[in-house]
């Protein structure tokens, strides 16, 4: 049987986005950082991962794959995420009942924010 073990995210700066990506999540890098490589961790090694690879592949406007991040206090968090240079995307898929917004990561990569308050 598998498990996912660790989401893999390309990146332009991996010193840049541990920054962000550690300072949005709580995170801690598992090992020492390489400047083309790391993995992060919840502080106490229990739960999801973000390895965070250097890449020159270009971001894609509709990427098949995000992460969804879960917030009791969305509007809250979208400002806290803007502040640590998230960037608001023009996303064309909202609808009126929508209960997320689409922020990028300072690499460009997409994710959202989930209302779950």
């Amino acid at each position: 049987m598998l498990s996912i073990g660790t989401t893999v995210l390309g990146v332009d700066d991996v010193p840049r986005a541990m920054t962000f990506w550690s300072a949005a999540l709580g995170y801690v890098p598992r090992d020492e950082p390489e400047d083309t490589w790391v993995v992060l961790v919840p502080p106490d090694g229990a739960g999801a991962r973000l390895a965070l690879g250097l890449s020159g592949t270009p971001v894609q406007d509709h990427p098949r794959v995000h992460l969804d991040l879960y917030a009791h206090d969305q509007a809250g968090e979208v400002e806290r995420l803007l502040g640590l240079g998230a960037t608001r995307v023009d996303w064309d898929g909202y609808e009126d009942d929508s209960d997320f917004v689409v922020l990028a990561d300072p690499s460009g990569n997409r994710f959202c924010v989930v209302d779950k308050g």
